[in-house]
């Protein structure tokens, strides 16, 4: 969930000064990891899930505040635009009541949202990219009116000093411009969080990279942007390019994006922090009051707020997060390569195999990404969102393979022992883990069945191509809210 900011305008003097505390964050940062200072008791894990707001015809509709106001509910924010809303689904121990429990807590927060929404003649949709989108809906009008992303706007551009280049190559060709950051509002994703110790986080965040590809093309749910069939998960590259700083003769020299891979396998979170300070100027140069060293000397615990106001403008597939709770500090892994639905069933499925894989992955006595290259883990990411569930990605010792043959021979069987080293039996794994295979068994996620169900309507109905996007996601709302797996969807 992104911090407040105030309305303002930034002079030379305050990027002076955040550029000092900002050094100064780092440097307490670095004198935590050294003194041991983070929680070490009973990592938990977290969830956070983006969704769009759509009237009875599924149709967008911008009204974030109205329903955030009848929802009433603060774990419930609003986001970039004001056909999104986030929930930020409080933390809890992996294995705790088990993952029915969790089921139920997650399922109940989103049917009391979307009833009080429907007061409000409104609904709620999770989908990577909300099909009935149109480039008109995602203008200036669209942003949401927290002047936090008002000023991320401003300063992207100011550093841009250029509109927006959005070029996507798929099915169909999307090549158009943007003059705000409105259409990243079309990506809304699901972002899992891990909290881990610190000496332990370089092992968790490089698994994560390393398997971020083979999550991305079992979870694609992203096929269609404004009206186009392009990638099988397009919020990948739209995310990419709708947040670029970086007008082309900068992207030429070799400077590092904002929304962005990374370029190394990591020997300390610190690593992650340092390459925000040395490579990323501050697009948000508010500086607090507290004196982190001054803080951390007396016994309290620093908020280093200069230092994590500046990481939530760098936009990394897996994000280090610094963060107290319970007046304790703690560091913890923020997987963000996955679209949000398309129910909450695959939603846990998709949280199950990543929990236990990495688990598995980090346990293993020589690493996978000593065995990868850190490029190759990329490139599996970009494969990965181009194709979805059809694509073919690099794995040590296999070579490239197709997904669903990588993730049954492989990767499902260190994801259930993932699980189990973590506390959750065979009882509990089963089910989770199960809609993983039925998905690479019959080659179906929500990217194909939208493509499937899309192509469907506009053969048999020959009803134009907006119409048919309409009525597909009228009937993936109702799918959705039948919680069945989308590998078990018709389409007919």
């Amino acid at each position: 969930m992104g911090r407040d900011v105030p309305a303002l305008v930034f002079t030379r003097e305050d990027r002076r000064r955040y550029r000092i505390k900002m050094q100064e964050c780092l440097d307490t940062f670095a004198q935590m990891l050294r003194e041991e200072r983070f929680e070490s008791e009973r990592p938990q894990v977290g969830l956070e899930i983006e969704l769009n707001l759509v009237d009875d015809r599924a149709e967008p509709v911008m009204r974030n505040i109205d329903v955030l106001d009848v929802i009433a509910d603060p774990a419930w924010s609003t986001e970039l635009g004001r056909f999104n809303l986030e929930i930020n689904v409080p933390p809890r121990q992996l294995t705790a009541g088990g993952p029915d429990s969790w089921e139920s807590e997650i399922r109940a927060a989103l049917n009391h949202a979307e009833r009080r929404a429907k007061s409000v003649g409104t609904h709620l949709i999770m989908t990577g990219i909300l099909p009935t989108l149109r480039q008109e809906d995602v203008g200036e009008s669209a942003l949401s009116e927290n002047p936090r992303y008002r000023l991320l706007n401003d300063q992207i551009f100011a550093a841009r000093g250029e509109d927006l280049r959005i070029e996507v190559d798929g099915v169909d060709r999307l090549r158009t411009y943007a003059d705000t950051i409105t259409p990243e509002a079309a990506c809304t994703s699901t972002q899992f969080h891990l909290q881990v110790y610190p000496e332990q986080f370089a092992d968790y965040w490089n698994a994560a990279q390393s398997i971020a590809g083979v999550q991305t093309a079992l979870a694609a749910n992203s096929p269609f942007l404004f009206g186009k069939e392009l990638w099988h998960e397009t919020r990948i590259p739209l995310f990419e390019q709708a947040t670029d700083t970086r007008p082309q003769e900068i992207k030429v020299q070799g400077v590092r994006p904002r929304v962005w891979f990374g370029e190394r396998w990591i020997n300390s979170v610190f690593d992650l922090f340092e390459e925000n300070l040395r490579y990323f100027p501050a697009l948000l140069p508010l500086c607090d009051e507290q004196d982190p060293a001054e803080t951390l000397d007396r016994g309290d615990t620093p908020e280093l707020g200069e230092l994590t106001l500046h990481n939530g403008t760098i936009y990394r597939w897996n994000r280090p997060v610094y963060a107290i709770a319970h007046d304790k500090p703690h560091v913890r892994v923020e997987n963000r390569v996955l679209p949000a639905g398309p129910t909450v069933a695959d939603t846990l499925a998709n949280g199950a195999f990543y929990y236990g894989l990495t688990r598995a992955l980090v346990e293993e006595e020589r690493p996978v990404w000593s065995r990868m290259s850190f490029s190759a883990a990329e490139e599996n990411l970009h494969t990965a969102a181009r194709h979805g569930i059809e694509a073919r990605l690099y794995w040590p010792g296999m070579g490239e393979v197709p997904v669903p043959e990588l993730v049954l021979r492989r990767l499902l069987p260190l994801a259930h022992r993932g699980l189990e080293l973590s506390g959750m039996d065979e009882v509990w794994r089963e089910p989770l883990l199960g809609i993983i295979e039925q998905r690479c068994v019959t080659g179906r996620n929500g990217a194909v069945w939208q493509k499937e169900m899309f192509h469907h309507i506009d053969a048999s109905a020959r009803c134009g191509r907006h119409e048919a996007l309409r009525r597909m996601t009228q009937l993936y709302i109702d799918y959705m809210h039948l919680n069945a797996p989308v590998h078990t969807w018709p389409v007919d």
